[in-house]
């Protein structure tokens, strides 16, 4: 079993994206490949979960265009 990660970000904190996040397909009524949100965009965690079989952290972030997106660790940091 894989060690569960705590997660770095909490809910309701702002962060900032370092990539660009586009849709891999899985985000309804948006063409796959389309931009979510631009690298630098500042969003706000608004639920924080894990994915069941590699207990990795998986942050419902909201940005100023009203899209909700699931972001990785890896994709965003601490806003200032």
């Amino acid at each position: 079993m894989d060690e569960i990660r705590l997660p770095k970000f909490q809910w309701g904190q702002p962060v900032l994206t370092i990539v660009d996040l586009v849709n891999d397909g899985s985000y309804p009524d948006c063409a796959a490949d389309e931009l979510l949100a631009a690298q630098g965009t500042t969003g706000e965690v608004v639920q924080v979960g894990s994915h069941v079989d590699t207990q990795t952290p998986i942050y419902l972030v909201e940005f100023p265009n009203g899209r909700v997106v699931g972001c990785l660790e890896e994709e965003i940091i601490a806003a200032a």
